[in-house]
């Protein structure tokens, strides 16, 4: 499933004017979702009807669609109920996002509404044998949606293996998946007073955006990014929009054409790239950077020890030119440092190694940098044979 990406907006801490143009922005780079908070905003039933008819015309201004968050309560505040989702229909929403579901008949009844709206539910609440349940009673599985919730509090963010368990189920029933990332910016806000951002996973809290998009997308069971907090700034919009912007191979380039002869005629455009941020040694040579910036593509093809992830190609180009050694204080290697074989081991000069384990400087390797903080969790995400784009940080 292709991915998506998508801002949260709160109509009831800011005014439209502001949200419009955040909408604007945001749009600009490839974002077609609006997550917003309607049970907890206050005030008569008219009033929150108000906030959000404008908001979701708003947003269909810019070509994006909006999805409520809901709960029993809010139902009853605004008269709408698991047979009748009028209201929703009425004031232009999308997607209603049911943050406390109901029983799975319940739910199925929210599904077959006349109107077309999605539902999205709670991933926290579902599991698959769930949704199987409710594709047994006839539900549409193109209505069916899932979103994780955001945490505001430091600390009480999801746990990353539940996360990922979680995930795993309700991928095999070939659903989408949304969860929530947190903009870095300054002064954002949110829901309850957030101002230690709104992401969904506590261990990707204050990680660089993109980088919280690229780990979570490289669990590949979620398909919708959403940004909890507002308002991100341009720049990380720029970020998680290049996240999804793919390098492509040269033609031309001779060693392409060997590797896709040796591999029964691959595809590289096809296949899924991961980029990852590199913080140079101060003594890595200009050729060195080179191959680690320039060669494409970057694969570890499956046999490598639980040492390294290890980068052959380039030895293809360099084992006839040269590497010089340079000497390294280090006497092991450590988890993130990126080397590469230099000219004592000929055969093998130009190789890029990641390290996963400590590994003995024996001066076959050089020392040309290392992963930025944070980056070493997808080097537990990255499956054999796809390919890796390395950034400098």
């Amino acid at each position: 499933m292709k991915p998506v990406l998508g801002v949260s907006v709160y109509p009831d801490l800011r005014p439209l004017s502001e949200i419009r143009e955040y909408l604007k922005l945001a749009s600009s780079y490839g974002f077609t979702r609006v997550f917003s908070s309607m049970f907890t905003v206050q005030g008569t039933k008219e009033e929150v009807l108000q906030y959000f008819t404008e908001l979701d015309a708003c947003a269909h201004e810019f070509g994006m669609q909006v999805s409520l968050d809901v709960n029993p309560e809010c139902f009853r505040r605004i008269g709408a109920s698991a047979d009748d989702l009028s209201v929703f229909h009425e004031i232009g929403c999308d997607i209603v996002r049911m943050d406390m579901s109901f029983p799975v008949e319940e739910d199925v009844k929210l599904l077959k509404n006349p109107y077309g709206l999605k539902i999205e539910y709670n991933a926290s609440m579902k599991t698959a044998e769930d949704v199987q349940k409710m594709l047994d009673l006839g539900a549409d599985p193109e209505r069916m949606l899932f979103c994780h919730n955001f945490y505001p509090q430091r600390y009480t963010g999801y746990r990353w293996d539940k996360f990922l368990a979680v995930n795993r189920g309700l991928a095999s029933c070939n659903v989408r998946v949304a969860a929530f990332v947190s903009s870095n910016a300054p002064d954002t806000h949110g829901v309850w007073g957030a101002h230690h951002g709104l992401p969904t996973v506590e261990k990707l809290r204050g990680l660089p955006i993109d980088l919280q998009t690229r780990i979570i997308l490289a669990t590949k069971d979620v398909t919708d990014i959403l940004i909890g907090n507002a308002y991100a700034s341009e720049e990380e919009f720029q970020a998680m929009q290049a996240v999804l912007e793919k390098k492509t191979a040269d033609q031309d380039n001779p060693l392409i054409n060997f590797i896709r002869t040796m591999a029964g005629g691959l595809d590289f455009d096809t296949l899924p790239q991961h980029k990852m941020k590199v913080v140079f040694d101060p003594e890595a040579t200009a050729t060195e950077r080179s191959v680690v910036l320039e060669f494409f593509p970057h694969s570890d093809v499956g046999d490598s020890s639980e040492w390294m992830w290890r980068s052959r190609g380039p030895r293809f180009i360099y084992r006839q030119k040269s590497i010089p050694a340079r000497t390294c204080e280090k006497e092991y290697f450590e988890h993130g440092d990126i080397v590469m074989v230099n000219d004592n081991y000929k055969s093998y000069t130009g190789e890029v190694q990641i390290v996963r384990l400590p590994m003995e400087n024996d001066g076959e390797r050089n020392l040309v940098g290392h992963l930025a903080k944070g980056e070493e969790i997808l080097l537990d995400l990255i499956p054999d044979g796809e390919i890796v784009v390395f950034e400098e940080y």
